[in-house]
């Protein structure tokens, strides 16, 4: 099947988050949105068939997962990600905050402290501030155009805090890094070392461009994967966030024991029906055109590095490793982060997400969203650059 990726939707008038709150957020009521992340694509047909069968069905009861989700689901774990895991290990959750916001009441008190290596996604540090915890950072750092992690630091911060639990980006969202099997694994040893939960977001994992490879967390040892908790979802990877459903693999029982605790005192321990009839269908049908979507994506990486290179030589790509958000930087435009924000948003008219709100070490960078047709990439872009020109 063909599938295209350039065709435009229009999304506005559809309570869209991305598009439809821009003037409530103080935006440009004709602003260019690429910032959430979420697509601009209609999903998988394999996926909208099956929401058609069960709409048509008609009935909308309370729902649970069978053995054909759980077959699908390992099938498809063990076949994208080299992961296997019994029935019993799975918790779902409406979400992949929903479960972090979770795993922070079960596995931490009042006041306690909780580590993330900025910049990251800021709902991270909402949700561990929210729950009354608090906020360790560990910064990373880039060098030579990537961005690494400081494990002299991170080991520091969690002795001297006294650290309960780590909540791992991977791959990282913003800036783009599919970390290897040597730092993850450097990373679970110091939390195995000083007795640190790991909470491992990789809501991501389905976009990773070779030559790099993910690495599910828990794979790493029988050690490690006693230790942590594996939230993911098909939000990301079919554009199905407002369908509610994600998956969390947790091996230890008392760890699961305390995570289901917490979810369930909310009152959300059944699943979504829509998001698991979609869920189901993306991991039995939804391969080939997630596969179209990655060559879509690579295309518009293609053309944001030769544009930047011809037009905008200043703003500096971080070559991405995974994800479908592009990492800019425009410091080399001598432009203060506020003013640079303002011209994109007010003059440009462009919503990205200035790269501050991830965390201080964002600072003049930008994130955008290139899961939209390429034309819109180009308009945005070509709007940036003419502003940028006309106001430096």
């Amino acid at each position: 099947m063909e599938y295209n990726f350039n065709k435009i939707t229009d999304r506005r008038n559809t309570n869209a988050v991305k598009l439809d709150l821009a003037v409530m957020r103080g935006k440009p009521a004709d602003v260019l949105s690429l910032w959430v992340a979420d697509m601009d694509f209609p999903t998988s047909p394999a996926i909208l068939e099956a929401l058609h069968k069960k709409i048509d069905h008609g009935i909308f009861g309370y729902s649970y997962q069978d053995e054909a989700f759980y077959k699908a689901l390992a099938s498809w774990m063990k076949n994208e990600h080299n992961f296997t895991f019994e029935n019993t290990e799975l918790v779902t959750t409406p979400g992949v905050v929903f479960a972090l916001a979770s795993a922070i009441k079960a596995f931490t008190k009042e006041g306690e402290a909780v580590i993330i290596q900025t910049p990251v996604y800021y709902p991270f540090k909402n949700m561990i501030e929210a729950n009354g915890r608090r906020t360790v950072t560990s910064s990373l750092f880039e060098k030579d155009g990537k961005w690494q992690i400081d494990f002299e630091d991170f080991e520091r911060k969690i002795i001297e805090e006294k650290v309960k639990l780590f909540i791992l980006c991977s791959p990282h969202n913003p800036v783009s890094r599919v970390w290897t099997k040597e730092e993850l694994s450097r990373l679970a040893e110091i939390c195995l070392r000083h007795k640190v939960i790991v909470f491992a977001d990789e809501i991501h994992n389905d976009f990773v461009y070779a030559p790099n490879v993910h690495t599910v967390f828990s794979t790493l040892s029988p050690e490690i994967a006693e230790n942590c908790v594996i939230s993911m979802s098909p939000s990301k990877t079919f554009n199905l966030a407002g369908l509610q459903f994600s998956t969390n693999f947790i091996k230890n029982p008392a760890l699961r024991a305390k995570f289901k605790a917490e979810r369930n005192k909310t009152g959300y321990d059944e699943p979504s029906l829509m998001g698991l009839v979609a869920a189901r269908a993306a991991y039995e049908g939804g391969k080939p055109w997630l596969e179209a979507l990655k060559k879509h994506l690579l295309s518009n990486i293609d053309f944001v590095r030769s544009y930047l290179k011809e037009k905008l030589p200043k703003a500096r790509l971080i070559e991405p490793e995974g994800t479908f958000l592009l990492w800019i930087d425009f410091s080399a435009y001598g432009i203060p982060d506020d003013e640079l924000d303002d011209l994109i948003v007010n003059k440009a008219k462009v919503w990205l997400d200035r790269g501050t709100m991830f965390g201080p070490e964002g600072d003049k960078y930008q994130r955008i969203n290139i899961a939209t047709p390429q034309p819109l990439v180009k308009e945005a872009i070509d709007r940036i650059s003419q502003a940028l020109r006309a106001g430096v």
